[in-house]
């Protein structure tokens, strides 16, 4: 399959098996669906920590905070507790974060759609 073609099925997956539905999508209008396709797609992590005088060292994290652990699948360390980059990844799961990455850019793309409809 080419990576399109992969894109598309994830997308149907998404809708049939998630029962994320356009009126689902329509719910995340804060441009979450691109932000995590962002996520997904990026090789390295989209933040690096910040210095707070307070708690040392933070990390301003991206992710939406409302996507729990259902949603957020993000690669971590085998402790559980540091986020990597995409690119350390196998090959194979690799695309996976791809073919989710795209299919999110399709969900957003097709909720702005029927927003601009509307108005």
């Amino acid at each position: 399959m080419t990576g399109a073609e992969r894109i598309a099925k994830e997308r149907e997956r998404q809708i049939t098996e998630e029962k994320w539905t356009p009126e689902h999508d329509d719910e995340h209008d804060d441009g979450e669906l691109a932000l995590v396709a962002a996520l997904f797609a990026t090789p390295e992590l989209l933040y690096k920590p910040e210095f707070d005088y307070v708690n040392q060292f933070t990390f301003r994290d991206p992710w939406p905070q409302a996507w729990d652990e259902r949603w957020d699948k993000r690669p971590v360390e085998d402790m559980g507790n540091e986020l990597l980059g995409n690119a350390s990844l196998p090959i194979d799961e690799r695309i996976r974060q791809l073919e989710k990455a795209g299919a999110l850019c399709a969900a957003e793309i097709d909720r702005l759609l029927r927003l601009k409809e509307k108005s």
